[in-house]
């Protein structure tokens, strides 16, 4: 990897640069540490504007932003660009695809990955939503079914190009189906007059009785009113068995037929090969209250694939969220700092939720905080302040801003490119 070992400084390695493992490569004192910090992309992604890369709201640029800009400190500082397959807890050594690396410390930052529970048809079939790519992907697919149901005569084809089914209740799938629905409403039937864009049918699976399972009974009913009122089709206690590229199956014997399923159903942590089965639990790497892992002492897991069952109110680990992570990878970087650098003593981690959001649409949110729940208009206000301010990057954020306000007065999605074209496998027979 070219990275020079200097005698007086502990190597600490970060794998993935997401909310965890910046925070951590930015605060980590560089006179006692050398940083090394892995990632597969030389970008961190805004994870949740994906949905607007998706459809056409935000062009990718608006939501990445490079790595080495990021952290402009070079003292001591090595970025590098590559997969780490596999760890060696014995040797304290990783082993990537550019070469291998010794560490003192180690800290996984890896984040997660689409969970579909061993279903094979449904991760070869379905979409995820997960990255820069798979968004792009799924934009790409929106616009060629639209353009394939101009040419075809088959109108049980037609309406399979122009059925969405989405799968998952939470922030991610009602985000995506409220904006789906307001594509359908304000924009679509411009771009294709003569497509009966009523034909277009979205819909909602949920496995639970509910919307929004992390949110409060009150923003989960909003959320439910707004998406029905916007033409969303919702499905509750829907449990989906099976997909073969055309036909969703469900319990009960119920299906639906759509060439477009959107797997937005759960995710699990994205584990390195080189631990035990006793090292993980729920997916995750299990660690203690100070995010160290179990039976390694230089060894930590932040973020989504961390998973610290000690808290009563989070019995099975905290939220696979950008707000613990990035609350773990400062407290993180804080520890190390203080026990290596300043001999203090440290304080477990202790997680403080500040609230959830979802957006539903064009004046249509839902916020939960601590001490304070909106809904309409104002939520939506605050929904976008926040997401602007912690996008990374000033460029970003003044072109987040400028294509929210155009959209906001015009509906005008000028993002809606086939760049790059997507080829989606043939179904099972």
């Amino acid at each position: 990897m070219n990275i020079p070992k200097v005698n007086n400084l502990k190597r600490v390695i970060i794998i993935g640069a997401g909310f965890a493992g910046l925070q951590v490569a930015k605060k980590l004192r560089r006179d006692k540490f050398q940083v090394v910090l892995i990632d597969q992309n030389n970008y961190h992604t805004f994870q949740p504007l994906l949905y607007q890369v998706a459809t056409a709201g935000l062009e990718p640029d608006s939501i990445a932003h490079s790595i080495r800009n990021i952290i402009k400190e070079t003292k001591n500082f090595f970025f590098r660009l590559a997969f780490v397959h596999y760890i060696s807890t014995k040797e304290q050594k990783i082993y990537t695809n550019v070469g291998n690396l010794s560490y003192d410390y180690l800290i996984l930052a890896t984040g997660s990955i689409t969970n579909y529970f061993g279903n094979k048809n449904i991760e070869s079939f379905a979409l995820p939503m997960k990255s820069i790519p798979e968004a792009l992907n799924l934009r790409s697919l929106i616009l060629q079914d639209f353009e394939s149901a101009l040419l075809t005569k088959n109108d049980k084809e037609k309406k399979r190009l122009m059925t969405f089914v989405i799968v998952g209740g939470g922030p991610t799938g009602v985000e995506l189906a409220g904006a789906l629905a307001e594509m359908k409403r304000y924009v679509l039937p411009y771009d294709y007059p003569d497509l009966d864009i009523q034909h277009m049918n979205i819909h909602l699976l949920q496995a639970t009785s509910r919307l929004l399972d992390g949110m409060s009974q009150k923003s989960a009913k909003q959320a439910y009113d707004n998406l029905k009122e916007l033409g969303v089709i919702i499905w509750l206690n829907c449990l989906v068995k099976d997909y073969n590229g055309e036909i969703v199956s469900m319990e009960k014997n119920k299906k639906i037929e759509s060439s477009n399923v959107i797997w937005a159903a759960g995710v699990k942590g994205a584990i390195i090969k080189g631990f035990s089965e006793e090292d993980i639990e729920g997916s995750r790497i299990l660690v203690n209250d100070y995010l160290r892992t179990i039976r390694y002492k230089n060894i930590f897991a932040i973020g989504d694939v961390s998973y610290m069952n000690s808290n009563k109110h989070y019995p099975n680990g905290y939220p696979m969220t950008a707000q613990p992570a990035i609350q773990q990878g400062n407290y993180l970087a804080k520890n190390l700092n203080c026990v290596l650098c300043e001999n203090k003593n440290i304080k477990p981690f202790v997680y403080k939720n500040l609230g959830s959001m979802a957006t539903i649409g064009r004046n249509k949110a839902v916020c939960d905080f601590p001490y304070l729940k909106l809904k309409g208009f104002l939520a939506w206000i605050v929904w976008m302040f926040i997401h602007l301010v912690s996008l990374v990057g000033f460029r970003n954020r003044v072109i987040a801003l400028t294509n929210w306000i155009i959209q906001y007065f015009h509906y005008h999605k000028s993002v809606r490119l086939i760049i790059r074209p997507f080829h989606r496998k043939k179904k099972i027979i």
